[in-house]
């Protein structure tokens, strides 16, 4: 059972990947990262399940203190009380304990050992990755156990487990990057509720289930907003410190950074300018946010090339964390004041302008997606992102190599019906763009909150090449 809602909710890929590897005769190594709060443990404690198993979630004390309570776990797995009072035992010799007790119940099936917020492990005690490499290769590999490292700040895990300089180097079997929950399951978190108002749940929450879980019982997201972000005691209105505050330092400069991102300069050149200074001041602030996967670096979606090209802009990835930084944290002042009214003011006249409506581009997104293949369009798509030139611009594009036709969808997150203007608008635009890839036929897909006008109703009763998805 998930701990914040009860029932286990997707991550079927993920949990296929983990019983693939638990199958193998030899051993495997996984490392799991994802943000804080994306629900790392609670798939973990869901694989485990039924499973031969031993769960440690380090802590930020000393070595010393990590080390003893992995031995009364130990203590637990082997239903050896001496164990919980051998305080001389080191980690090699708590490790060789559970792979011992692991053998004596091989009809259990093998032993899973999972290591959660693995990186404090390397803060109280540099050299334990060496120490862990020198148990994986000479213990727990040779013994076919499983081991799984997970870690939720994504820059301390991937130095201590992927780069080269790792002694962990080399030796992963799989390593699962822990994405959000998309939005086609929100209806699965919120029983009962029509998709259509789940929108502006998604725009807030971004698909993270702790973030969801906050939500949950609210059915009004202006007062939910208030309640839990806007709120100085609110479970979010802290959060992004939480985020970033192991992650990287001068804290205050990547909030700047932020802030100017989410106010709509997605231009190296414009976010420099408006920061005054010089732009290759932000090689290494964006360098680090986008490993993070908090910045996210897009180009048109017909660049063949696109770790080359020049057309980038960045983007603030997570939902949650675009809204915090475009609504509250230019106002902490008046918030930190005692002076809501004024903040909750100025959400009311540009939450659904300046939030809503990208978020609603992202979320069609994902679902032109969802039509590749046999989900409607009846043809794989190869690629999903948005077109952009000096003077136009279509809010997502799709792209079939294999059959060479093109996607371009419009989103309309309006409270009126779509009528055949949007569409013909869009067919306009299309036809005014050259473009860069081979074409051989075209499909538009709208996309619309409101649903639809009947004359374009009509119209995509007998047009093949256009398919119309009410959001």
């Amino acid at each position: 059972m998930d701990p914040v809602f009860g029932d286990f909710i997707d991550r079927d890929e993920e949990l296929a990947e983990l019983s693939a590897l638990h199958m193998r005769p030899e051993g495997a190594l996984v490392v799991l990262v994802g943000r804080r709060r994306v629900g790392k443990t609670a798939l973990l404690r869901e694989f485990m399940k039924g499973r031969s198993s031993i769960y440690f979630m380090a802590t930020e004390e000393r070595d010393a203190e990590n080390r003893s309570y992995f031995r009364n776990l130990v203590a637990d797995f082997t239903g050896n009380a001496l164990v919980r009072a051998a305080s001389a035992l080191s980690w090699e010799d708590l490790f060789r304990l559970a792979v011992d007790a692991a053998e004596a119940k091989r009809d259990e099936g093998k032993l899973v050992l999972v290591i959660d917020e693995y990186q404090y492990l390397t803060v109280g005690n540099p050299a334990f990755s060496s120490l862990l490499q020198r148990v994986w290769d000479t213990l727990l590999k040779p013994a076919g156990c499983m081991l799984v490292l997970c870690g939720s700040y994504i820059g301390m895990m991937e130095r201590e487990t992927l780069s080269y300089s790792s002694p962990l180097y080399g030796r992963r079997d799989a390593l699962i990057r822990l994405q959000p929950i998309p939005f086609r399951l929100y209806p699965l978190f919120f029983p009962g509720r029509e998709p259509t108002g789940l929108v502006p749940f998604y725009a807030v929450t971004g698909g993270v289930p702790r973030y969801i879980e906050a939500f949950r019982k609210e059915t009004d997201i202006r007062r939910g907003i208030s309640r839990v972000v806007l709120n100085r005691r609110g479970i979010l209105y802290e959060e992004p410190y939480l985020l970033l505050e192991r992650e990287v330092s001068e804290i205050g400069s990547y909030f700047s950074l932020l802030k100017t991102v989410a106010a709509g300069n997605h231009r190296l050149s414009a976010i420099a300018g408006r920061l005054e200074v010089p732009q290759t001041s932000l090689s290494r602030p964006v360098s680090t946010l986008l490993s993070l996967d908090i910045l996210e670096r897009v180009v048109p979606m017909t660049e063949e090339h696109p770790e080359h090209s020049k057309r980038s802009l960045y983007r603030i990835r997570d939902p949650f964390l675009r809204f915090w930084f475009r609504f509250v944290y230019p106002h902490r002042s008046a918030l930190e004041s005692g002076k809501t009214e004024e903040v909750e003011g100025h959400l009311d006249r540009e939450f659904i302008s300046r939030h809503m409506a990208q978020l609603y581009e992202d979320i069609c997104r994902q679902r032109l997606w969802d039509l590749s293949g046999e989900g409607g369009l009846g043809f794989p798509l190869t690629r999903v992102g948005s077109y952009w030139e000096s003077d136009r611009e279509i809010d997502v594009v799709g792209w079939s190599a294999e059959r060479r036709i093109l996607v371009a969808c419009e989103c309309k997150y309006q409270s009126h019906p779509v009528g055949l203007r949007v569409l013909e608008d869009l067919i306009t635009k299309v036809n005014a763009i050259q473009w860069r890839i081979p074409i051989e036929s075209r499909r538009y897909v709208l996309f619309s909150r409101s649903g639809f006008e009947a004359p374009l109703l009509h119209k995509a009763e007998s047009d093949s090449s256009l398919l119309l998805e009410q959001l």
